[in-house]
């Protein structure tokens, strides 16, 4: 995913949780949040608690999250910020079920957000 495509900034995170609506399912919440300022091309940010594992877990969930949204950012609005969390469990449950159970769990959530 290309630094663009990225919320890297604590405000925008920020804005994102304060102003931003949310939804959920067993694994993952995501929030996202229009934005009228600048608008381009989707951004996605990325939250794993310790709680999910330690930091090379932390880290390789992190990467697979990424390369699964990368894959799905032409079908999103462009005015849009993200903030994807991690529930605990999801990086187990990763391993045991492969990456495309992980694609279904994003997806899942996606069309939550569409509907």
């Amino acid at each position: 995913m290309q630094r663009r495509n990225r919320l890297s900034r604590s405000r925008d995170f920020d804005a994102v949780y304060r102003q931003g609506r949310s939804t959920s399912t067993r694994f993952l919440v995501l929030y996202w949040f229009e934005r009228e300022d600048d608008p381009g091309e989707p951004r996605l940010g990325l939250a794993v608690p310790r709680a999910a594992g330690n930091a090379v877990v932390r880290n390789r969930i992190k990467r697979q999250l990424r390369e699964v949204w990368r894959a799905r950012l032409g079908g999103l609005p462009g005015d849009r910020d993200y903030v994807l969390i991690v529930r605990p469990g999801l990086p187990e449950a990763v391993t045991a079920n492969g990456s495309a159970w992980l694609e279904e769990r994003v997806d899942e959530v996606l069309s939550k957000v569409a509907a």
